[in-house]
């Protein structure tokens, strides 16, 4: 089946914002098996959206139009998409409602304006949005099948795979159901994952299971997609590869599928009843902000300081000893159970190929301190996330008994 996807907006024609739901669609297309065979970005502009609606109504089977569903008079995906199945835009009193319900329950008056967002094509099936106020719909355009989704991508990304993609599957003929395996790997690149997973019969042709990579600096996703029969026959198939990941790479998974390394420190510090206390230098609150804003982060969360001079942290340099010495006074002074420091040199000058920082992390326990001290290269920016990573990751093993010092890809000596 051929899916265009087709993106509206001036901010994304022009750059000004970072069109990430396009990628986001992609990727859940390929993800079941679907695929993409055209892109399009569309300005507000009725003459250029009518055409380009036209266009991928001749050559597609399906096409998921992605924004223009708001309440302001730049929003035209309804208006257009009306013209172009040649039928008048009509109320729907059932969104209607659901809107000014939602408005009550936040003890709001609805504007207005947003009337216009329960204006839809007289021809239009309604596609649910549990969690905003744009309606999507799905019409016919020429010969393809047309799923409009809000810009908002929280909304979009609920609305495809709760409501899109079962359609786009039941178009498509593909019998079966479909699952997506994640991990999350710190400290290894994409090359080195694939050497320590590329030989495994799981994913030859006949094994039924497709390997990806998606690298996101500081972190590597590996995915596994599977298509099976039923759910059972799936299951089957995919445990063994799944151990079988977990086996090759080892210390390095994070967390998996939904879950985030932070989150993953925090659910170890509640379950042990333990409290954590931070401080860092040239990280800009990085560190702290991964966890703080986390639900029941505040029964383990005590302190966060945010320091950009050493001397702030009671410490004179960028060291091993320092770092170890600053953990240990903070768990002192915060009472936390837990101290974990991150000391940041960068070096000075402009962007060269060896520049990069010196980073000390120490972390203080009961049992005592430990230490870990490393040279990542690179810009500015790219030091401080890696520094953030590695800051969690240490965190992370220290609590699960994992070594605590094993080397990373990013590292320089």
């Amino acid at each position: 089946m051929r899916v265009e996807i087709l993106c509206t907006g001036d901010e994304i024609l022009t750059g000004k914002t970072i069109n990430t739901n396009y990628s986001h669609i992609a990727r859940r297309l390929v993800d079941v098996g679907l695929g993409v065979h055209w892109g399009t970005t569309v300005g507000d502009d009725r003459e250029s959206l009518l055409k380009a609606f036209h266009q991928a109504g001749e050559r597609a089977d399906a096409v998921i139009v992605n924004g223009g569903l708001g309440p302001t008079v730049d929003d035209l995906s309804q208006e257009v998409a009306a013209q172009a199945c040649g039928v008048e835009l009509v109320l729907s009193d059932h969104w209607m409602t659901r809107m000014e319900e939602s408005y009550a329950r936040r003890g709001r008056v609805m504007p207005p304006n947003n009337r216009k967002q329960a204006m839809l094509p007289a021809n239009a099936e309604l596609i649910d949005n549990p969690i905003g106020t744009a309606c999507g719909f799905a019409v016919t355009i020429g010969k393809a099948r047309f799923f409009f989704t809000p810009g908002v991508p929280r909304e979009m990304r609920r609305m495809l795979d709760e409501q899109v993609l079962p359609r786009l599957l039941a178009m498509s003929g593909i019998a079966g159901v479909t699952r997506l395996k994640r991990f999350h790997t710190f400290g290894i690149g994409e090359s080195r994952a694939d050497q320590m997973l590329g030989d495994m019969d799981a994913f030859k042709a006949d094994g039924g299971i497709k390997l990806g990579f998606q690298a996101h600096y500081p972190q590597l996703e590996t995915k596994l997609a599977l298509r099976a029969d039923d759910e059972t026959a799936l299951t089957a198939l995919l445990a063994p590869a799944e151990a079988e990941v977990r086996r090759r790479l080892g210390n390095f998974i994070v967390a998996e599928d939904d879950q985030t390394i932070e989150g993953v420190i925090l659910g170890r510090l509640l379950a042990s009843g333990s409290t954590l206390a931070i401080a860092e230098t040239l990280t800009g609150g990085h560190l702290a902000a991964r966890i703080a804003p986390l639900p029941g982060a505040e029964r383990a969360f005590r302190r966060a300081t945010i320091a950009r001079d050493l001397a702030e942290l009671g410490a004179a340099a960028v060291s091993p000893d320092q770092a170890a010495a600053v953990a240990k006074a903070l768990r002192a002074s915060s009472g936390a159970s837990h101290a974990l420091v991150v000391l940041l040199e960068l070096d000075e000058g402009a962007d060269r190929p060896d520049m990069g920082g010196t980073i000390c992390i120490g972390l203080a326990d009961a049992e005592g301190t430990v230490t870990r001290q490393a040279r990542l290269v690179g810009g500015r920016d790219w030091v401080r996330i890696g520094a953030t990573e590695l800051a969690l990751d240490c965190l992370r093993r220290h609590l699960l008994g994992l070594p605590f010092d094993e080397r990373i890809d990013f590292e320089r000596r």
